[in-house]
């Protein structure tokens, strides 16, 4: 699982990210303290950081500027009341990876922080081919079989299969998989997604009823469970 880890020192608003990012399937840590983000950093090595500026101890530009010279490259989104262009400049100079200004939209951030952890992890991470029971697919050629009998799919199955098996036992949302997979840019109250998971089902799994490998995680969205030995 994706692990976030958020510095902020006003509790309203590191309740609500603590909260939002939970719901999106991160498992999250936090802190109110630079200090204790430093160690938590060094502690828990996160796959993201969601930094506030303005913090106790170490403030968020000393914070990032520390991580930065001892070699981290951990993703950090900066987050903060200021909005000053110089502010901006400064912090992504000293090596922050987005910037985002309060107040902002909880929705803009989970897809800053979607595409944060695309550019950082997810690059070149897309699997050429599948198999596990007796389906094999070629996602690069577009050919499915099982039992050795061709399955026809469409190009979006396979896109969106393709990117669950890249993030393979990671609860992906529904809105990053119409992002990722449709290319969204607004989420529509759509089942689509769950249409096209439910057509899935019925092409690769043996029992589309009792799925053992697309994963339903009620409420959040769904993810590809690899296949275990024996």
């Amino acid at each position: 699982m994706t692990r976030v880890l958020v510095v902020e020192d006003d509790p309203s608003i590191r309740r609500g990210l603590v909260m939002n990012l939970e719901t999106e399937g991160y498992e999250v840590s936090s802190t109110a303290d630079g200090a204790d983000g430093y160690r938590l950093v060094q502690d828990q090595s996160p796959d993201l950081v969601v930094l506030d500026l303005m913090l106790p101890s170490l403030s968020g530009y000393e914070l990032c500027k520390k991580l930065r010279d001892e070699g981290s490259t951990v993703p950090i989104i900066m987050l903060t009341a200021r909005g000053e262009e110089s502010d901006r400049v400064l912090g992504l100079d000293l090596g922050a990876d987005d910037y985002v200004t309060k107040p902002f939209s909880v929705r803009e951030l989970m897809a800053r922080i979607r595409a944060v952890l695309r550019r950082t992890n997810a690059e070149g991470a897309l699997p050429d081919d599948l198999r596990f029971d007796d389906v094999e697919i070629d996602f690069l050629g577009f050919e499915a079989r099982k039992s050795g009998v061709r399955i026809e799919m469409t190009r979006k199955e396979f896109g969106l299969l393709r990117y669950l098996v890249a993030r393979s036992g990671e609860v992906v949302t529904r809105d990053e998989l119409l992002d990722e997979v449709w290319g969204y840019k607004s989420y529509p109250e759509s089942r689509t997604v769950d249409n096209h998971i439910a057509n899935l089902r019925g092409k690769v799994e043996a029992d589309p009823t009792n799925p053992r490998y697309l994963i339903t995680v009620r409420g959040v969205g769904y993810k590809w469970l690899p296949q275990r030995d024996g």
